[in-house]
């Protein structure tokens, strides 16, 4: 990886990181449902033109119910869950469950998909779920106790992106990455329109949260998908996805310096686990083979 790939993943883990600040900023003013569509919906309008430029805006009229179907479970879940979460958990204890998403990628592309898991992997996967039991039982970063159904929230929109990767693998295989980018931020926007319509806030809410918001949308949401995308065809997917390890640390660092949240050895200690397991499940951590051993027949 050069020094201008590096750049990108890491300005893409502290915008992915600052994007629980920003949700914990506005979600008071604007509540989940608003939040959420306004986030998507800012990210639709930069990413469609793009695709535009690109001729590939034929691509979303190709399968409108999939795109649907990911645009959900992508996003318009996830992003509604985690911004009803963090009212009442920190931004960093949300981006450490947050990286619970590749465990259930993997758990569900075993159940769905039939791929195979290594027992190395099984034990990452053991790992990476008692870390957030573990997380849970000393109830770091809570502040009452509605912070455990915010934990619930939170692993059940982890659950849907895992979800989400087999969508994206099992029919989308053949898109363009920006396309598919482009068609779920699109669906989701519509798909949360009815409930953000709905729960749309009584009294306008303050500069401080609609900068939030925008921010949210256009950084954290828009330039950080044209960062990705970029990154997996430069270095590849599974490079790319290293980057959910610098999330927890840059989201911690943020809600710090910014929210004054306290960063306790717990959340550290149980980030540290859960990220152990997620990279022995998603197979980034192997026992490397000792030198002059025989390889095993394919």
């Amino acid at each position: 990886m050069n020094r201008r790939d590096l750049a990108d993943l890491i300005l893409l883990a502290a915008l992915w990181g600052a994007s629980f600040l920003f949700t914990r900023m506005a979600v008071p003013a604007f509540g989940a449902f608003a939040l959420a569509e306004l986030r998507v919906a800012i990210a639709a309008l930069m990413l469609v033109p793009l695709l535009a430029l690109r001729g590939s805006i034929a691509e979303l009229r190709s399968r409108p119910a999939l795109f649907a179907l990911l645009g959900a479970v992508n996003t318009a879940i996830p992003f509604a869950l985690f911004a009803w979460a963090v009212l009442s958990i920190t931004a960093g204890l949300a981006s450490i469950l947050n990286a619970t998403a590749s465990l259930f990628a993997a758990l569900v592309a075993w159940i769905w998909l039939r791929e195979r898991m290594a027992p190395l992997q099984w034990f990452g996967l053991g790992i990476g779920f008692a870390g957030v039991l573990w997380l849970t039982g000393v109830r770091a970063g809570f502040d009452g106790e509605s912070s455990r159904w915010a934990v619930l929230a939170s692993l059940a929109a982890t659950f849907s992106y895992g979800v989400s990767g087999s969508v994206a693998k099992r029919f989308f295989s053949g898109v363009r990455p920006l396309a598919v980018a482009a068609g779920s931020q699109t669906a989701a926007a519509l798909l949360l329109l009815p409930f953000a319509i709905a729960a749309w806030p009584a009294s306008n809410p303050q500069a401080s949260a609609w900068g939030a918001a925008i921010a949210l949308g256009v950084l954290c949401t828009g330039v950080a998908y044209i960062l990705y995308f970029r990154l997996i065809a430069r270095v590849g997917p599974a490079t790319a996805m290293t980057v959910t390890f610098m999330i927890p640390a840059f989201a911690m660092l943020w809600g710090g310096l910014f929210l004054g949240e306290v960063v306790s050895w717990e959340m550290l200690a149980g980030c540290a686990v859960i990220l152990a397991g997620t990279a022995l499940a998603t197979g980034i951590l192997r026992w490397r083979r000792p030198a002059g051993a025989p390889h095993e027949a394919s």
